[in-house]
């Protein structure tokens, strides 16, 4: 088994600050997300949110297989920095700053301009394993809090990491892109996102990737 590039076994609650192992400080910038995702998600009130819609949502079936991809992007981010922590300290750094930058910026727009999409069908339209699975991801997961869409920033974070990583085989990037490209058109079909949602992530990753690769704020 490939030996990770940083001995974890040594990580003691003292030497968390050292050089050696400082890169995880930058977890905790998910504590951030979970408390603004929860005043985000239950504080601002439905009546206060702008709806999110265009002409091309009504042109995208409801079609439930998709769920699995959609939840498929937990296991991708999750992966995702689980394996640049293990074998690629510079890049988890590189994506973690990259997901912070998309999640600020997301959250921003959430509290200066609260939206919400009504595009969930209601009842849902058949009983099945993959409706099951939408109808647990609904009861949690409010329709406010929308545009930008962190399903499409984070994948796109994800892509431009590993495009940008010289050791990713082509076979990767390439099987990763698609997988971007999936996930972002599941958030479509279990009509969880606008296409607007998708559409204004892109200008967060644009900072991110500005501020990452172009300006190199981490050397």
């Amino acid at each position: 088994m490939r030996q990770p590039t940083v001995d974890y076994r040594k990580l003691r609650l003292s030497n968390l600050a050292s050089p050696q192992y400082r890169h995880l400080l930058l977890l905790g910038g998910w504590l951030a997300y979970f408390a603004l995702y929860f005043i985000t998600e239950n504080l601002i009130p439905y009546e206060s949110c702008h709806q999110v819609h265009c002409a091309l949502d009504d042109a995208i079936p409801f079609c439930e297989v998709f769920v699995l991809p959609y939840v498929g992007w937990y296991l991708l981010v999750a992966g995702s920095l689980l394996y640049l922590l293990l074998y690629d300290v510079p890049n988890f750094r590189r994506l973690s700053i990259y997901i912070m930058i998309t999640q600020a910026g997301a959250m921003l727009v959430y509290a200066l301009w609260p939206n919400i999409q009504l595009l969930r069908p209601d009842p849902l339209p058949r009983e099945n394993f993959f409706t099951w699975i939408i109808g647990i991801i609904y009861s949690f997961d409010t329709p406010t809090g929308v545009l930008p869409s962190l399903h499409a920033g984070y994948s796109i974070a994800i892509l431009s990491v590993f495009l940008h990583r010289k050791q990713t085989p082509l076979w990767w990037k390439l099987l990763l892109a698609f997988l971007v490209l999936l996930i972002i058109a599941a958030t479509f079909f279990v009509k969880q996102h606008s296409v607007l949602d998708a559409l204004a992530a892109l200008p967060l990753c644009l900072v991110g990737e500005a501020l990452i690769y172009w300006f190199h704020v981490l050397k």
